[in-house]
């Protein structure tokens, strides 16, 4: 048989490989629907958001009126996880202007906190009136609805004080939260009367009553946002937060102002995605992107094991810059964003990764600016193969790191109108700080932990400077026309799961529901973002995908943590994050909603 033939034998081979990949994908099973519609579709986290947010475009609103409505109801179905008492990033498609628009609802620390103060601690606590930075949730989502909002404030969160003054029985998710979180409410009288049910956790189906929060949104109506950061509110948290000795005042909640920044995006093919900006860490999503840009993923098979070890490898190195170089604009005048986002960057970021061996532990820094690969001193090393161990991790001895925290809240919300919302917000533990303001009843974050202490981190603390947030709501458009909105909580993870189910739809043309309950990996090796900023060398992945490809990934090096359930909420087999998907058919119109198994995630359009 002479080499022509053999070639043409050997390509026809790799073509019909790559078929069998592609129809695999899109034939995967899937449990729970793809929601359609052709008016509205909500992908939120919880039931009675999904039905708010629901509702609000019903009866006439928008997208931005939509998500106002789901922010408010989260404050009271999720106060272990999101809130009044946290942060947001909102990122939107506004079809009249025809642009993407990105508002900042981030507060920074306090004025009183500093590098010093905290050595002094011997550390930042992640609970009690130490942990706090300014609350921007309500700020920033008072501006995105004040610039493209159409209804009344008063009916945007009316389904929220309904909710609060009437109850709602916990959901199961929900009430393992409640109880995992007992001690640390325990701790403070406000909390304990606001949270627990007499002294203990309510269980699921029990209905959780909160007249305070009701109160606090009903002022919230009749004064506005501004009763939250200059008015009797922001006196009922100041005086609070003095008489448990910590550092937030008046002046920092009057001070404060949300703001409209311009978004962050890079083409992947056909599609340009955009992401939450600096200080964000959105642009870890974008950097992968353009370093996966160079392979042919479709090749490779979804979920392969030289899949999996490319995605995680592109993360590591996307973590390294962001680590190197991203933190709060306002005081880190000289981000790279354009040379972290050059094509030209990326591909010398991408000769780093080898097919055969992982790069060990945490990858090194790139310099954007020169360009080069490899920021000096640095320098880059490579797991020996011959180190993997024979036999796959016990899943067993495997525990799931974060299944205990409820983290973070998203949503994402489409309109008839062509617009386009996605958006994250969080308190960030479990129950934030753990403290509740007396007679107001919302919770108080818990972010100041996402600063450094280390002097020559861009991401040091410093008075009145915003932590980096792992939060990063995300869109993208398919040859010019908005596509898709989606996010999703879990800290570190959030990149990691949003580009795993962005490819599974992009590359591999599964449907929303497919994609959000595909296997996902994640990686730990680098630094993370919860002090004190400890580096992990461990891929995280369920059995169900280590059974397939765990022994070939570890033959490439990698160390394998084996979860019997998928990381991080440990709900179903597999599964990416929590994700939130809503799509517009390019073609059709039509919109599409999907949510991953895990939490309460919902869907409801129509």
């Amino acid at each position: 048989m002479n080499q022509t033939r053999i070639l043409g034998l050997v390509a026809q081979l790799m073509l019909w490989l790559w078929l069998g990949c592609s129809a695999l994908a899109q034939n995967q099973s899937f449990w729970r629907p793809v929601v359609m519609g052709t008016s509205g579709m909500v992908a939120a986290e919880h039931p009675l958001e999904a039905r708010a947010g629901l509702q609000i475009m019903e009866a006439g609103g928008n997208a931005i009126d939509a998500a106002l409505a789901v922010f408010y109801m989260t404050s009271v179905v999720e106060q272990h996880q999101a809130g009044i008492g946290g942060d947001a990033f909102v990122l939107a498609y506004i079809a009249k202007e025809k642009r993407v628009v990105f508002f900042n609802g981030t507060g920074p620390a306090p004025r009183l906190a500093s590098r010093e103060s905290y050595s002094e601690l011997k550390g930042i606590p992640d609970t009690g009136p130490y942990s706090s930075t300014v609350p921007g949730a309500v700020a920033g989502m008072d501006l995105a609805w004040k610039r493209y909002g159409s209804l009344p404030l008063a009916k945007l969160i009316q389904p929220a004080i309904e909710a609060a003054e009437r109850g709602h029985p916990l959901t199961y998710w929900s009430a393992s939260l409640h109880r995992q979180a007992q001690s640390k409410l325990s701790a403070f009288p406000s909390s304990v009367k606001a949270l627990l049910n007499n002294g203990r956790p309510f269980q699921p189906a029990e209905v959780f009553i909160q007249p305070d929060l009701a109160r606090t949104l009903k002022t919230l109506v009749s004064e506005g946002a501004q009763a939250f950061y200059r008015g009797s509110l922001a006196r009922l948290t100041a005086d609070f937060y003095e008489q448990q000795k910590g550092l937030l005042r008046l002046e920092d909640l009057s001070s404060f102002e949300a703001e409209e920044a311009a978004p962050i995006k890079t083409a992947y093919k056909e599609y340009e995605v955009y992401q939450s900006a600096p200080n964000s860490q959105g642009i870890t999503l974008l950097i992968a992107l353009n370093i996966l840009e160079g392979f042919n993923l479709q090749q490779l098979g979804h979920n392969s094991a030289d899949y999996v070890h490319v995605i995680t490898e592109a993360l590591k190195l996307a973590f390294a810059d962001r680590d190197q170089y991203i933190a709060d604009p306002r005081f880190v005048k000289d981000i790279p964003v354009d040379g972290l986002l050059s094509k030209n960057y990326a591909a010398k970021r991408r000769a780093l990764i080898r097919m055969d061996q992982a790069i060990r532990d945490v990858a090194p820094p790139g310099d954007p600016r020169r360009p080069a690969a490899i920021l000096a001193p640095h320098s880059i090393a490579y797991e020996d193969p011959r180190r993997a161990g024979a036999e796959l991790p016990d899943p067993l001895s495997s525990p799931l790191s974060v299944a205990t925290q409820g983290e973070t809240s998203s949503f994402s919300i489409a309109d008839r109108f062509g617009n386009l919302v996605s958006a994250t917000h969080s308190v960030n533990q479990t129950f934030g700080s753990g403290l509740v303001v007396e007679g107001a009843g919302y919770v108080l974050n818990n972010r100041m932990p996402y600063f450094s202490l280390e002097a020559a981190d861009v991401n040091v603390l410093a008075p009145g400077k915003r932590p980096r947030h792992t939060i990063n709501p995300a869109l993208a458009f398919k040859n010019g026309k908005p596509f898709l909105a989606w996010n999703t909580p879990g800290g570190d993870n959030q990149p990691q799961a949003m580009l795993q189910a962005f490819l599974s739809v992009v590359e591999f043309g599964m449907n929303l529901q497919q994609a959000a309950e595909a296997a996902t990996v994640t990686s730990s090796s680098f630094r993370a973002s919860m002090y004190p900023q400890k580096p992990g060398s461990e891929l995280a992945i369920p059995k169900v995908l280590a059974d397939r490809v765990g022994q070939a990934l570890m033959t490439k090096g990698h160390r394998l943590q084996v979860s019997a359930i998928q990381p991080p909420y440990g709900q179903q087999p597999s599964g990416a994050g929590a994700i939130k998907m809503v799509m517009i058919d390019p073609k059709t119109g039509v919109l599409h909603g999907g949510v991953s198994p895990a939490k309460d995630n919902y869907v409801m359009g129509w």
